[in-house]
């Protein structure tokens, strides 16, 4: 054309990609059954894939669970699936991927149970089939209420459990709790507590106890005053005993009066008056008592027993830590009670018995004795109880009391020392013997938890000491040690079979003295004492060992004059070492160790730890005709002394024959070239010297390892 513009033709191609994205195929289902089987989807021939999200939830009646039991599962490493328990106040897993086996139970605490499983494979998601069936769910133990007791009627779903308190202690809470049919079954309510009352009015009183509460803010808290008032029916009266009573005197006191108010009859002031033996009685059919306490320094201890009675009988009488009879049981006049102790105390303050006398003013003839836990004594029963003394209150200072049990010749003595909570500067001793001189079994200082001893012998002797000084001394529990004879034996008791292992015995009978050995098989390893002794109170020094797979290699060390890579410290099978030799050195043997296992054995490394050697030079001449030249040679030197020595050897046995084959070589030549004038071979020695290294094995097989006699660079050849 006339301008002559080109004209250009551009075409636009656009390209439309369309994406296709695979969603999880769902597989859920709900299950009302109480029975059966879940199992994973039927995949044969299918291809899912955008992989599984399955969800089956099983739901039974109220108040029964699901019990779920794994009969097949075969997981791959990527797949997921959990089971939970739905229905409480969130979810609770209940097992997963990592924590479940083939045999396992898996039991829900609800109603409802889901089992979820996910899968990313486009083929052959894992395999699982589990078992399903509802079981019924109760509510848990309720617990029992100090100073008080519980009963239950049934704990499944519509059971009761019903609460009441001992003697002289109020119920605080429901008395009756009932178990409730919900998806996890639990009580109405919280259990309730038991506690003592700081005052109150008992009317038409028959029996009971009035206990004195905790102080505000702990056993030596602020101060409370409390007032009681006992009314007995008409036409009766009360009696009052003291069971205990742990006054502080300058900041406690109690009065007791007869009658309904704080105005009625003063019998008891505690401030002038002493306990009294045989209690008290009132003159009227009530009695008013009044604790005040104003932080005392120790813990306030008040429990009185009171009972009601006709005017023309005896009271019934009481005993702690022991028991009575009576000829008439409704305590009337000429009624004869006989007492006796509990194991552990002995009657003291008063008669064995006593009767009811005196028809126109019934009363006993003598008060009624106690029973006390004493400082020593002699015990012959083949079962009882030796206690701290004053069980169960403290015991005092600068005690020095012993016991000794003895039971017949062909028995020895088990003791149980079932609680033993003494101060750290108190001590009780126990010797296997009949005195103070016996071998001694134990020694012990302030609090222990309960354990067992065993005597030799037929006797067995126990000596408590508390500290007469001890500036810092309180109130203290004591002891309590229980006894029995048992047939006398003469041996420790018969040790286990330790799994994968063995043990041998220095005598056939496991007597005292007796050493047991305990050695595993290869590839494990001991865990515990290997040695054993039968000790002379009959029991092992040490408890049996174990025999433990070994799955470590032992650590194989560094090396001289290089250093190595550890893949893992611990050295488990698979575990590699690679070692390296310093600049000038290089490695004799395999660098690499591989920690691998073996099944009747130890892990062992694949070779042997190598070493780092030097290297040395050393001329080599070329050959007599000419056709390789001479040159230093690098030969590897190790650091082994002696692997040195041997060189040394090996030279000194090459040297020897060679120097004599030279002088041999040399006369000869000298003979022809003196006396016969003429030359050898004809032939000129002169030529040109090449160099090349050569290269020695580390196994010293080269009979010129150590000819060696420079440790210098190559020096260059000479003209």
């Amino acid at each position: 054309d006339e301008g002559g513009d080109e004209e250009t033709t551009t075409t636009l191609i656009t390209t439309t990609t369309i994406t296709t994205v695979h969603t999880p195929v769902l597989c859920t289902n709900n299950i009302t059954d109480t029975d059966g089987y879940i199992e994973s989807p039927d995949y044969s021939g299918s291809t899912f894939y955008g992989g599984l999200d399955c969800s089956y939830t099983i739901s039974v009646y109220m108040g029964y669970g699901i019990e779920v039991q794994v009969q097949n599962l075969n997981l791959s490493k990527e797949d997921s699936l959990t089971v939970e328990g739905l229905g409480g106040e969130k979810p609770i897993v209940l097992a997963n991927e990592s924590l479940m086996v083939e045999g396992q139970v898996i039991r829900s605490p609800t109603n409802q149970v889901l089992i979820r499983f996910q899968s990313y494979h486009a083929t052959s998601p894992s395999v699982f089939k589990f078992h399903y069936q509802a079981f019924l769910l109760s509510c848990g133990f309720p617990s029992r209420p100090e100073n008080g007791e519980v009963s239950v009627t049934d704990l499944h779903p519509g059971g009761a459990a019903t609460f009441k308190c001992e003697s002289g202690f109020h119920l605080r809470g429901d008395e009756t709790l009932v178990c409730l049919n919900v998806s996890r079954p639990r009580w109405s309510g919280a259990s309730p507590m038991c506690v003592a009352l700081c005052g109150g009015t008992v009317r038409n009183a028959t029996r009971g106890r009035i206990v004195a509460p905790e102080a505000p803010g702990g056993p030596r808290g602020g101060n409370l005053t409390c007032r009681w008032l006992v009314e007995a029916p008409e036409g009766q009266r009360l009696h009052l005993h003291f069971e205990r009573l742990a006054l502080d005197e300058d900041n406690d006191k109690l009065m007791i009066r007869s009658g309904s108010s704080s105005l009625s009859l003063l019998i008891y002031d505690s401030d002038i008056d002493d306990v009294p033996e045989r209690g008290l009685l009132s003159d009227a059919q009530s009695l008013f008592l009044e604790l005040s306490s104003e932080g005392p320094a120790a813990p306030l201890i008040l429990i009185l027993r009171y009972e009601a009675f006709d005017e023309d009988r005896c009271y019934e009488p009481f005993l702690a830590h022991g028991n009575f009879s009576s000829s008439d049981l409704l305590y009337r006049v000429g009624s004869v009670v006989e007492f006796a102790c509990g194991a552990g105390y002995a009657l003291e303050q008063g008669p064995a018995a006593i009767e009811c006398v005196d028809s126109q003013d019934p009363h006993w003839n003598e008060s009624e004795p106690t029973c006390k836990a004493l400082c020593g004594g002699e015990l012959s029963d083949p079962a009882g109880v030796v206690l701290s003394p004053d069980w169960p209150q403290s015991y005092g200072k600068g005690q020095d009391c012993v016991w000794g049990i003895r039971i017949q010749e062909e028995k020895r003595v088990l003791l149980d020392i079932e609680i033993l909570n003494i101060r750290k500067s108190d001590v009780l001793t126990i010797f296997d013997g009949r005195d103070l001189t016996a071998r001694i079994l134990g020694q012990y200082l302030g609090p222990h938890p309960r354990f067992s001893l065993y005597s030799s012998g037929p006797a067995i002797t126990l000596q408590f000491q508390s500290d007469p000084g001890d500036p810092l001394f309180g109130l203290s529990q004591g002891f309590l040690v229980r006894y029995k004879e048992v047939p006398r034996n003469d041996t420790c008791p018969k040790l286990p079979e330790v799994e994968f292992g063995w043990h041998t015995a220095s005598h056939a009978a496991v007597i005292r003295g007796t050493v047991v050995t305990y050695q595993c098989e290869p590839g494990y390893d001991i865990v515990g004492s290997d040695i054993l002794t039968c000790q002379w109170d009959l029991s092992w020094s040490n408890s049996p060992p174990s025999c433990q797979k070994i799955v470590n290699c032992a650590d194989p060390g560094e090396i001289s004059n290089g250093k190595r890579s550890v893949s893992d410290r611990r050295f488990p099978i698979g575990a590699h070492v690679q070692y390296f030799c310093h600049e000038g050195y290089v490695v004799e043997g395999s660098s690499t160790l591989t920690c691998y296992n073996r099944d009747t054995g130890t892990p062992k490394w694949s070779d042997r730890v190598p070493k780092c050697g030097h290297q040395v030079w050393r001329w080599e001449r070329g050959s007599v005709c000419g056709a390789r030249a001479g040159g230093w040679a690098a030969v590897t030197q190790t650091t082994d002394p002696s692997h040195q020595m041997e060189g040394g050897n090996i030279a000194l046995a090459i040297f020897l024959p060679i120097i004599l084959v030279i002088l041999l070589i040399g006369g000869i030549y000298v003979y022809y070239t003196k006396f016969q004038g003429k030359s050898l071979f004809g032939l000129s020695f002169s030529s040109s010297h090449s160099y090349s290294p050569i290269t020695v094995e580390s196994d010293f097989n080269n009979p010129l390892y150590e000819a060696g006699v420079s440790k210098s660079p190559p020096l260059s050849p000479q003209s």
